[in-house]
């Protein structure tokens, strides 16, 4: 018999027959999406509670693919209408860490740190960049933390003096501004993360 001699098929027999190879397959399909285990759950919640500020460091370096995954890390960060307006510059040359840590009075440990992650923002593409950027230094922070390695959020905005000098020494054109200096290394020793949790700065509804 030839294909066009052939009666259509039947809709309830079309219906009878496929439906159950479709539920099948999105059933498999929804099995196999990923989803957030309490494992992952607990994982999360360890690392931010574990987070602390690292001053002291090894001398061995850091990975170039951990620096990679801090910089990943970063780049997830919210950003107010999506502009990422962030920049960052990874310093590994002792040099210049060292001649940070000369000049910024609150980054001394520059000069320890095998690396250093500098967090600026475009003030050209957003007006509010330090808001997008700060939230990817927190980032950057908490990847460090799951990492294993250890950082430390030295401010350099809103200080003029402070961007001035950070500018001088990675040669930043003037509409990128530094947020923050992040020495990144392998920590020394056993750091103690701070219980900050306070139930008197909670309010519910109202103050």
């Amino acid at each position: 018999m030839n294909l066009k001699d052939k009666p259509p098929m039947n809709k309830k027999v079309i219906f009878k027959t496929f439906l159950p190879a479709v539920l099948l397959l999105l059933f498999t399909a929804c099995s196999s999406s990923p989803s957030h285990t309490d494992e992952d759950k607990n994982n999360a919640l360890q690392v931010i509670m574990n987070r602390k500020s690292v001053r002291d460091y090894q001398s061995r370096p850091v990975k170039e693919t951990e620096i990679q995954t801090l910089l990943k890390a970063g780049m997830a960060a919210p950003s107010g209408r999506d502009i990422r307006p962030w920049e960052f510059v990874v310093v590994t040359d002792k040099k210049i860490l060292e001649g940070m840590a000369g000049e910024l009075p609150t980054a001394r440990m520059l000069a320890k740190a095998p690396a250093a992650i500098i967090v600026c923002g475009d003030s050209i593409q957003s007006f509010y960049w330090y808001l997008d950027c700060a939230a990817a230094t927190q980032n950057i922070l908490l990847a460090a933390e799951a990492l294993g390695l250890g950082g430390v959020w030295t401010a350099s905005y809103p200080y003029e003096d402070r961007m001035t000098i950070v500018s001088k020494y990675i040669g930043l054109p003037e509409h990128i501004l530094p947020l923050a200096v992040i020495p990144i290394g392998y920590p020394t020793g056993k750091q103690t993360p701070k219980d900050k949790f306070n139930e008197q700065k909670i309010h519910y509804n109202t103050w």
